[in-house]
């Protein structure tokens, strides 16, 4: 039996399961709301929700800062933490594209948003690189670009930098933590003290965005 009950706003499915032996609540990953109990009786499903709020509220808060921004493909881009039409001139490198491709095929299109990302990220990551790479005294022997889903960034031991594409989706200040982050690991190829002093050094908020980034996806 699927119910729907409330508790001010929130909304949930209440599913009456007689083989539990007790109640308990689940938030999805698309914040849809399921309550599981072996009474039969409403009124104690409703009194659950309402202790319940609290919590749920927080992980509805905590869905929503790992959902990754979504984009209509072919309207519109995600770029440098906000979304763009592709009629703006930040776009206009994937409209070109767009405009030669069957927008029906969508492989060739999701294609297309990768090339530019990449595009893109080859304009706007080395400058940035180099910028931070002088300022703290650092030398790097080769950037690289490529679409990675289980980080932002590399540094190897022969100091080769490694970007994630997708990074130029995220706010600037985002961007130059991962730069920043990464020609710190030319000094220290570790996570240690040193290292994170070292990266506050030339980012005070350091921390903050460290925090930031990790309630980023990479599938965004």
């Amino acid at each position: 039996m699927h119910k729907t009950i409330t508790c001010k706003e929130l909304c949930a499915t209440l599913i009456y399961a007689p083989k539990l032996k007790h109640s308990y609540i689940q938030v999805k990953h698309d914040s849809s709301i399921i309550i599981k109990t072996p009474y039969r009786q409403e009124k104690y499903a409703i009194e659950f929700f309402h202790e319940k709020e609290s919590w749920i509220r927080k992980q509805l808060h905590k869905n929503s800062l790992h959902k990754p921004l979504h984009v209509n493909l072919e309207d519109e881009v995600l770029l440098f933490g906000e979304i763009y039409s592709i009629d703006s001139d930040e776009a206009h490198y994937l409209r070109k594209k767009l405009q030669r491709l069957q927008i029906a095929n969508k492989t060739k299109v999701l294609s297309a948003y990768d090339n530019f990302y990449t595009h893109t990220a080859k304009e706007y990551l080395p400058q940035r690189v180099d910028s931070f790479a002088q300022i703290m005294q650092l030398e790097y022997k080769t950037l690289k670009f490529r679409k990675m889903k289980s980080r932002w960034g590399s540094c190897s031991s022969e100091k080769v930098i490694t970007l994630n594409t997708q990074l130029i989706k995220v706010h600037k200040e985002l961007i130059d933590y991962v730069i920043v982050h990464e020609l710190a690991h030319l000094v220290h190829m570790n996570h240690s003290k040193d290292f994170h002093d070292l990266v506050a050094k030339y980012l005070p908020h350091a921390k903050a965005l460290r925090k930031k980034l990790k309630n980023i996806s990479l599938s965004l």
